[in-house]
């Protein structure tokens, strides 16, 4: 057969592999905003758009949005925002209903997929309902935990109850691991699906390694350097990241530790830990550098709903001591890529961090195990599987769940969101 005379078989035989879809995308945090949510949901924009699909971005006014709409190559919907409490470089998005409701109207999405349950995501629920489009949802912060670490633990039911309203009236709500999906199940979360996380495993990798980076925390070549990245908090562990600092220094006082992030509790840590190199914030290559130049990473964090941190300690060739939970249980095996501990036996983790700080051959057999476990876990498949909850949604007549069949009456009822 000539394919030149008969170009449609050739169009015939090569149909597209999905539909391209507009999607309206809800967070009240995007780059350049510092935080795993932040930058995971960059990622996926980046993947979602690599695949044809149409982005509408949602999210608070920054103080450099015209750069960022440039660099993403698309103009998000922006609303207004106010500072979070005790994190100025972050906002909340304010309610946001007749923009929002005005916009779909008009420019009517497929689907809405809302990453974070705040007023502007509860408002963007509230119009998707209305207007009878698809609503997803990520179940990425533990809020209802957060609150006992800021002396407000009688929230912590009201929050939980609000949570769980928020994500069953979506049509599915995606979390990390089966684990936090089994959690979630039996507190009567719904519409459950697990979609992984994934690495940059270009940006972050051993290759990376500073030698004037680490000359620069005045250390040797051969000298352990431990590393913690993540938000100085309080719902982050941090007295254990500091008995567990000097325990190793006690241990092997060549030890030293590198303190990547910037939050409330700095000051408090700096003053607990004052061996620690503060290295504040850092991103991009730089961060990059940071992982790869260490040694070993400690992460004694219990509050998680992921953890994207472990995923780049890991890949940047670390030795990682943290608990068996959130991503460290996805990811490592104890002893072999890694040291993990029960989550009610903080002294465990402990005695993990001393192990590393003292076996050297242990840490080399982790290092190199760590970076080969995360070479899975790249983007690209990442975002396939989050497009495969749309798509597979899409496709599939369902029952929106505003609507409740009464069980007395046989009719459904349909309260408002």
């Amino acid at each position: 057969m000539n394919y030149d005379q008969d170009p449609a078989v050739l169009l015939e035989s090569y149909p597209a592999a999905y539909r391209s879809l507009r999607l309206a995308l809800v967070t009240e945090t995007y780059p350049p905003e510092v935080n795993g949510v932040a930058i995971t949901l960059q990622r996926l924009v980046q993947g979602l758009r690599a695949n044809n699909h149409h982005i509408q971005l949602v999210r608070p006014r920054q103080t450099v949005d015209r750069e960022a709409a440039i660099q993403d190559g698309f103009a998000p919907l922006l609303t207004k925002g106010f500072p979070i409490p005790k994190y100025p470089h972050l906002r909340l998005g304010a309610p946001a209903r007749k923009l929002l409701m005005a916009n779909w109207q008009v420019n009517r999405p497929d689907l809405v997929h809302i990453a974070t349950e705040g007023p502007l995501g509860w408002s963007a629920l509230k119009v998707a309902r209305k207007l009878k489009l698809p609503v997803t949802s990520d179940f990425r912060t533990n809020f209802d935990t957060y609150s006992r670490h800021y002396g407000m633990a009688w929230l912590k039911k009201p929050i939980g109850a609000y949570l769980r309203r928020f994500h069953n009236l979506c049509d599915a709500t995606m979390v990390p691991t089966a684990k936090l999906r089994d959690e979630l199940s039996q507190r009567d979360f719904e519409r459950l699906q697990v979609v992984a996380r994934g690495v940059d495993t270009a940006l972050f990798n051993p290759t990376k390694r500073s030698a004037e980076l680490r000359q620069s925390w005045g250390v040797r070549d051969n000298q352990p350097v431990a590393l913690s990245v993540g938000r100085l908090a309080t719902e982050k562990n941090l007295p254990l990241l500091v008995q567990a600092a000097h325990a190793m220094r006690n241990a092997n006082p060549d030890v030293a530790l590198v303190v990547v992030g910037d939050g409330p509790a700095r000051q408090g840590f700096a003053q607990q830990c004052p061996f620690a190199i503060m290295a504040g914030f850092q991103t991009g290559e730089a961060l990059a550098q940071h992982y790869a130049s260490a040694d070993i990473f400690l992460f004694p964090s219990l509050s998680e709903t992921f953890g994207n941190v472990t995923l780049e300690a890991a890949a940047s060739g670390l030795a990682i001591s943290a608990f068996d939970y959130a991503a460290a249980s996805e990811l490592i095996v104890h002893a072999d890529n890694g040291l993990v501990a029960a989550i009610d036996k903080p002294q465990d983790f402990i005695n993990n961090a001393i192990e590393l700080a003292t076996d050297t051959a242990l840490r080399h057999k982790l290092r190199s195990n760590a970076n080969a476990s995360t070479q899975r876990m790249a983007w690209e498949a990442i975002v396939d599987q989050v497009q495969d909850v749309w798509l597979d949604l899409l496709r599939t007549p369902h029952t929106s769940p505003t609507q409740r069949v009464d069980t007395k009456t046989g009719f459904a009822t349909a309260p408002q969101a």
